[in-house]
């Protein structure tokens, strides 16, 4: 269950951190302003499309921190995928297979999903 009192303190230190008054941070997340004022006065409950508008809009905050405090703020930075350059200079996301991990490793199939819920499917 979430701790409607601890949810404010963290979705104001959220706002702090980007420097934004509710009434700019409820504009920069597509909500009214009101709906702000009532999750921070405790009145309402946020909804999950409200908690979904704000893990959208600002991609340093983590759901389960935003919840219920588990984690951290800003999301760690060392889970970053970084691309590597291969000898031409292009960035690739996969890891070199000279590596002991990937050794007998193939990919098989690739999956990408789009925000409008269609997705494509590459396979080898």
């Amino acid at each position: 269950m979430v701790n409607i009192s601890e949810f404010t303190t963290r979705l104001k230190k959220v706002m702090e951190f980007h420097q934004l008054s509710a009434s700019m941070f409820a504009d920069k997340i597509g909500v009214q302003r009101s709906s702000i004022s009532h999750i921070l006065s405790g009145r309402n409950k946020p909804s999950l499309d409200f908690i979904l508008k704000v893990t959208t809009e600002f991609n340093d905050v983590d759901m389960y921190w935003l919840l219920n405090g588990k984690g951290s703020f800003p999301k760690n930075v060392e889970n970053k995928i970084e691309p590597k350059l291969t000898s031409t200079g292009t960035p690739t996301l996969f890891n070199d297979t000279s590596s002991s991990e990937a050794v007998g490793k193939k990919i098989q199939r690739i999956v990408v999903f789009y925000s409008d819920g269609t997705f494509e499917e590459y396979q080898k």
